[in-house]
C-alpha cells in the first residue's frame, strides 16, 4: 500500500501513540519536522542506524507492552543452524570462510494476521504520516506496506536462550520497535556497512566472526524506542537472551514497490505455515535486484 492510499489509517490520530512533541510526524513540512528528518538522515549516513528514543510516549508504554505480551503465545518458534547469508555452505571454501560458519538461531515470530487493527503497532504501521516519515528518512519518494499478510507486521519473541546470530536482512532497510526488554542479554550489535551492492567483503566479515569487535556498534534498546536500520549491508545480531523475561520487538516491513510478498519457503520456516499468496508463488520463481549471497 502506498503512503498516499491509507484512508482508514488516516482517520487514526497519532497523538498518544507517538510522542509528537519530540517527533512531529504530524508536521514534517515544518521546521522541527525537517530538522528531525535531516538528523535521521545524517545518522543513517554515518553508521547505517538511527534510534529514536521514547518514540512512544510514557503513558502508552504499558499498553504497548501488554499488546505484545498478549500476542506472544501465538509466536511460532523455529530452530536452525545458519550462516550469515541464510544459505548452504560452500565445500570448495575452507571451514573458516563466512559461508561455512554456522550458529544456532532460535526465534519466535507472531505473524501479521494475528495483529489486530486496534493495536498501537498496527495503527502506527499503517498510518500515512508514519510511512511518509520513514520514506523521507530512507530517501524514497514513497514506501509500500507488504502485500504479504504474514510478514507485513511481525512481533519477534525471544525467550531465554534464544538468539539471532550474525546475519543480514533481505530488505535494504528495516524499521523495528522494542516493546519488552529481557532481564539480560538480547543486545543488538552490528558492523555498519560491512558489505555493499558491489561485493561481500568476506575478509572483514570473517574478522567479526572471529571475535574482532573493532568495527562493532552495540545498542541497549528500551521499550518505546524506534530503530531504523540499513540491515541489508550491515552484519548484525541479537545476543542470547538471559532470564525468564521475554524480549519483544515489533518489525514494520515496507518495500520500495507495491505488492511485495516474501518467499514461500521463508514463510513456512518463520511462521510454520503459508498464506494462499505464498502457495500461489510456489509455481513461480522470485528474483532479487542484486547479486548478494542471500
Amino acid at each position: 500500500m502506498s503512503v498516499a492510499t491509507s484512508a482508514v489509517a488516516s482517520d487514526v490520530s497519532l497523538d498518544g501513540l507517538i510522542d509528537l512533541f519530540r517527533y512531529p510526524l504530524d508536521d514534517l513540512d515544518g521546521e522541527a519536522g525537517r530538522e528531525l528528518i535531516e538528523h535521521c538522515r545524517r545518522q543513517l549516513a554515518e553508521d547505517g542506524c538511527v534510534v529514536l528514543e521514547r518514540f512512544v510516549p510514557q503513558q502508552a508504554l504499558a499498553r504497548l507492552e501488554r499488546e505484545t505480551e498478549r500476542l506472544s503465545p501465538d509466536a511460532h518458534y523455529n530452530q536452525t543452524e545458519t550462516n550469515p547469508y541464510n544459505s548452504d555452505g560452500d565445500p570448495e571454501r575452507p571451514s573458516s570462510h563466512p559461508l561455512n560458519r554456522f550458529d544456532d538461531r532460535t526465534n519466535g515470530f507472531v505473524a501479521g494476521d494475528r495483529i489486530g487493527a486496534d493495536t498501537i503497532i498496527r495503527q502506527v504501521y499503517e498510518h500515512p504520516a508514519f510511512q511518509r516519515f520513514i520514506a523521507a528518512v530512507v530517501g524514497m519518494e514513497e514506501i509500500h506496506q507488504y502485500a504479504d499478510p504474514l510478514a507485513d507486521l511481525v512481533v519477534n519473541v525471544l525467550r531465554e536462550g534464544c538468539q539471532h546470530p550474525w546475519h543480514y536482512d533481505t530488505n535494504e532497510f528495516i524499521v523495528t520497535m522494542m516493546t519488552r526488554r529481557s532481564h539480560g542479554g538480547g543486545r543488538f550489535e552490528y558492523a555498519p556497512g560491512i558489505r555493499g551492492p558491489e561485493g561481500e567483503n568476506f575478509e572483514a566479515v570473517k574478522q567479526v566472526l572471529d571475535g574482532d569487535r573493532s568495527r562493532l556498534e552495540s545498542l541497549d534498546l528500551t521499550p518505546g524506542d524506534l530503530q531504523i536500520f540499513f540491515g541489508r549491508y550491515s552484519l548484525h545480531r541479537v545476543t542470547p537472551v538471559e532470564g525468564d523475561k521475554e524480549r519483544h520487538t515489533v518489525i514494520f516491513a515496507y518495500a520500495k514497490e507495491p505488492g511485495f510478498i516474501g518467499r514461500p519457503e521463508r514463510a513456512q520456516r518463520i511462521f510454520g505455515r503459508m498464506a494462499p499468496v505464498h502457495e500461489a508463488l510456489l509455481k513461480d520463481g522470485m528474483r532479487r535486484s542484486d547479486s548478494l549471497a542471500d
